[in-house]
């Protein structure tokens, strides 16, 4: 389970530490992906299969699947953890992010996101703003 907001730095060959509580899980290794709101997404090896075969399952005679599918999977690296705890993020993937130097990498239970900096600064204060009306919506889920 990933949980929690920690603040690291890309190097200038595009390496990022993995928070030291979230490394053991990466033992396997991740795969890393396109997310949304302009963030990455990064799973374990075994939760990137389990997504990935939704994915696949998906209908491909609708048009918001295909879209879906080909963002996640298209977009997909796998990676590897280094001995110094780091993953390498791919060039295409820091461009769709707007990955500068420094990054949040946030822990949501089955994935971490990982956002440049000031989007997710920016990201959290609208949704700060806009917790409560959030929270009402969510009412209907079950939430």
């Amino acid at each position: 389970m990933f949980i929690g907001e920690y603040h690291h730095t890309l190097d200038d060959k595009g390496r990022l530490a993995v928070p030291v509580k979230f490394r053991a899980s990466f033992a396997e290794g991740a795969v890393i992906t396109r997310g949304l709101d302009r963030s990455l997404f990064l799973y374990t090896r075994s939760e990137w299969e389990t997504l990935a075969t939704k994915l696949a399952s998906l209908p491909m005679s609708q048009a918001d699947t295909r879209a879906f599918a080909r963002l996640m999977l298209a977009g997909a690296m796998e990676l590897e953890v280094d001995k110094s705890g780091r993953v390498n993020v791919p060039e295409y993937l820091r461009t769709y992010a707007g990955l500068k130097k420094d990054v949040v990498l946030a822990g949501l239970y089955n994935r971490v996101e990982v956002w440049d900096e000031e989007a997710w600064n920016a990201y959290a204060a609208r949704t700060e703003e806009q917790g409560n009306e959030i929270a009402e919506r969510l009412t209907a889920l079950g939430v």
